[in-house]
């Protein structure tokens, strides 16, 4: 003997009913079957509507009640040929008549009882049943209808009542060993109390009355039949990348059905698992798919996680108080103060101190807790012996399963961290001795990222996502765009990592797509579907999209953008700033952008403020973290000054020079700030501070080479004015003699300077050509020969590069 249950969309239309009649064929063909079946996908929705309007006096209620025995009748003339209908809707007619008839009783006296209401909503079973009995008939496949109503006895808790075994079990064994039909169909969901009167078994009943007929025979098997092809390893509604657990315990099963895995009602799990029945997830639209098997043992696990599941709509009571340490009796009375007014209490954890005790419970009941528990330790209040009751709201449960989880050390490590270094907040934490759930309390904003957070780790084995934000897609943000359009596939197959683009925004406009931007057309798409660029909304937007693994890129100059960083690190968003504003203002900001970045486990990463890809920033870290000290820089920060200087020999001007330095994309938007020394300052500050120094920009000696006269106006005024000092610049060349001409930074004893130098033959800086940078780090280990980092200081392609690196960098945490 089999058991099969088709649920609610296995049977929502007469497309559906006829897939589920040719499971049923093929099922029967070896072995007696007994077919359990939902009401009609969102009938009992509407007949609780029904009853409720009803009991308003709202006469909305025979709509809703015309609605019901429509899609009714509109079924069966859909599902059998027009010769075998009538008796079929004169059947459903009949039935609803009776609704009909409970409604206006409903209707007149305005009251609606418990005991009522499962009346009603005991008509979608039956009628869903009735009608696919019907069609079975039809097809010359002889069905036996039985009322479950008859063989399962309950309690009188109406709506959701409690079975008692001893009858029920004889009954069920007594009525099908006197049988002789080899199929037999069964509305689920329905019961009656030992006078006969009607009752539910609660939400998702019908799959607990098959596993109570499957227990009670026993079965060989019992098969759930719904809309998925298994338990997954995640809500797929929440995770993109579920996936199906082709087996699982029923521990494991019962864990994750009561923490929100609608596959199964968690009763159900229970009758079966007495009896060691195996118990299949089966798609009623794809049955050729394997399923998932629940039994007693599985094969052994290489995943220490089984699957993921979570509960919304949580609230948290927190009693406390020094009064409650080391006297006895407080759980009690809290616990038997919420169990007289029936009040489930999902999650409980107390601290070691004894201090205080929360607990995690429906949202619903919350209000009504608080004022029991208030009421139940008035004295303790009124004494200061406890304090008030404290509620948070808005509060979600997620939770961790799996067998395996007690000889994997180290996964509440791996869950927790990884929902630090997101941002996400936790509440509270509860594990069982059993170790088989670590459950852990937080936002309800935050469920979809700590899922996805924690299926990534715990399940994805094919690549990491990263959700990128770029502001700025001018020169280099096209070109940082481009490298990682082609470094895609490479990233995917030798790192495992894939970069989402999510969001891009220029200074006209701004583009945010969830899915990823697709980036062969991002200029198309930003100007025909962006809107317009507001850059605190864009950050807004960041914030509010709540992403895993999130990520912004700065490829601004903008100051307004280097001020909403802290923004963004303290919802744990990595910030990549090729901007140099940020950690060339105030110490004190730059400090705090640090320190955020350490608080709230998010990296702030900025290599490419000093020397575009060279990796200046990142070995100077290196160095500090093996206990090495900086003692001495010298460096040619500046690309553009040493193109410049490389490339002026006097027979072209200075200012061509300059205009050919800014065609080619090493200068700074406004060229200036390259040529006043500005932006060698910025740098030079950068890394002493990055080496453990407190310096400011006044702190910093700039001994200028330009005149006065030409940094007056506008960019155009700059360049006139260059051509008209040009003998002061060619006056410069004819001074250096043999030597060349360097803007050079230094930074020794505290103190930082940048001027232009002659630089002899024989000086580490002399061989430097084109746009080259170079740094010389003196330390307590690289004492007379410096450490040299050398190569090429401007451009877009390469600070373009730069970025994409530290954007790989904060991925890698």
């Amino acid at each position: 003997m089999q058991v099969l249950k088709f649920g609610g969309s296995s049977v929502a239309n007469a497309a559906n009913i006829n897939k589920v009649i040719e499971i049923v064929k093929e099922k029967i063909k070896t072995d007696k079957i007994i077919v359990v079946v939902s009401a009609f996908g969102g009938i009992t929705d509407i007949l609780l509507q029904c009853s409720q309007l009803a009991a308003e006096g709202n006469e909305a209620h025979k709509k809703k009640l015309h609605e019901a025995e429509l899609r009714h009748l509109t079924t069966v003339k859909e599902l059998i040929t027009i010769t075998q209908q009538s008796a079929v809707l004169s059947l459903v007619k009949t039935l609803c008549n009776e609704m009909e008839d409970i409604c206006t009783g409903i209707f007149l006296l305005k009251e609606l009882s418990e005991r009522t209401k499962d009346r009603i909503v005991s008509y979608g079973e039956i009628l869903s049943s009735k009608i696919i009995a019907a069609k079975l008939n039809t097809e010359a496949i002889t069905c036996e209808w039985i009322n479950s109503a008859e063989l399962i006895v309950t309690n009188a808790n109406y709506g959701s009542a409690a079975v008692d075994f001893s009858i029920t079990d004889k009954k069920i064994a007594d009525y099908f060993a006197a049988s002789t039909s080899t199929l037999f169909l069964m509305p689920g969901f329905i019961a009656s109390d030992i006078n006969g009167v009607t009752t539910t078994l609660g939400r998702g009943g019908s799959d607990y009355t098959a596993a109570i007929v499957a227990a009670a025979l026993p079965a060989k098997v019992l098969e759930i039949w719904t809309d998925v092809s298994g338990m997954m390893t995640a809500d797929p509604r929440l995770v993109a990348n579920v996936k199906i657990i082709p087996e699982i315990s029923y521990q494991e099963a019962m864990e994750l059905s009561h923490f929100g895995a609608k596959v199964i009602y968690p009763p159900t799990i229970q009758p079966v698992s007495s009896k060691g029945i195996p118990t299949w997830i089966k798609n009623t639209f794809a049955p050729q798919d394997n399923g998932t098997v629940i039994q007693k043992e599985t094969s052994n696990n290489t995943n220490s996680i089984r699957g993921i599941s979570s509960i919304n709509s949580i609230a948290l009571l927190s009693l406390e108080g020094s009064g409650m340490i080391g006297i006895p009796g407080f759980s009690k009375r809290l616990f038997e103060a919420l169990a007289v007014k029936k009040i489930n209490v999902i999650l409980i954890t107390q601290s070691s101190s004894e201090h205080s005790i929360c607990v995690g419970m429906d949202a619903s009941n919350a209000d009504v807790a608080k004022a029991i528990i208030d009421e139940a330790f008035a004295y303790e209040i009124e004494t200061k012996k406890v304090d008030p009751i404290t509620v948070e709201k808005d509060l979600a449960i997620v939770a961790l399963v799996g067998d395996n989880m007690k000889s994997h050390p180290g996964i509440s490590g791996k869950m927790f961290g990884n929902l630090g270094r997101n941002g996400v907040n936790v509440r509270a934490i509860a594990q069982g001795s059993s170790e088989r759930n670590i459950s852990a309390v937080i936002c309800t904003q935050d469920v979809k990222k700590a899922i996805n957070v924690l299926h990534e780790e715990f399940f994805e084995t094919v690549y990491k996502e990263i959700n990128l934000f770029i502001a700025g897609v001018g020169n280099v943000g096209g070109k940082l765009v481009a490298q990682i359009l082609q470094q895609q596939q490479y990233l995917l197959k030798n790192l495992h990592l894939k970069i989402n683009v999510v969001g891009i925004g220029n200074s006209k406009k701004m583009l945010f797509k969830d899915e990823g931007i697709n980036l062969k057309q991002w200029k198309e798409l930003l100007i025909n579907e962006g809107e317009a660029m507001d850059m605190q909304l864009f950050i807004e937007r960041i914030q509010s999209k709540n992403l895993r693994n999130a990520v912004f890129a700065d490829v601004t100059a903008n100051e307004m953008v280097a001020t909403c960083y802290e923004q963004l690190l303290q919802k744990s968003i990595s910030v990549v700033a090729c901007n140099k504003i940020a950690c060339s203002s105030t110490y004190a900001y730059y400090k705090k952008l640090k320190n955020l970045s350490r608080e709230f486990n998010a990296q702030f990463l900025f290599e490419t403020n000093v020397g575009a890809s060279l990796p200046i920033i990142g070995t100077l870290n290196d160095l500090l973290r093996g206990g090495d000290k900086i003692n001495t820089i010298q460096a040619v920060l500046s690309g553009t000054l040493n193109f410049v200087f490389n490339n002026y020999d006097g027979k072209k001007s200075f200012a061509t020079i300059v205009r050919q330095a800014q065609s080619e994309g090493y200068t700074e938007p406004d060229p200036r700030l390259d040529l006043s020394g500005k932006d060698v300052m910025r740098k030079i500050m950068i890394l002493a501070r990055e080496a453990g120094n407190v310096l400011e920009m006044e702190d910093i000696a700039n001994n200028s080479f330009m005149p006065p006269a030409c940094m007056v106006g506008s960019v155009e005024d700059f360049y006139k004015s260059m051509e008209e000092h040009e003998a002061h610049f060619r006056q410069l060349f004819i001074d250096a003699g043999i030597n060349k001409l360097k803007f050079v930074a230094g930074f020794k004893n505290g103190k930082a300077s940048v001027g232009l130098q002659h630089i002899d033959s024989q000086h580490d800086l002399y061989h430097l050509y084109g746009k080259d940078n170079i740094v010389l780090f003196y330390t307590d280990r690289y004492v007379e020969q410096p450490l040299v980092i050398k190569g090429a200081g401007a451009g877009a392609d390469v600070t373009a590069s730069g970025v994409f690196g530290d954007i790989i960098k904060a991925s890698r945490v």
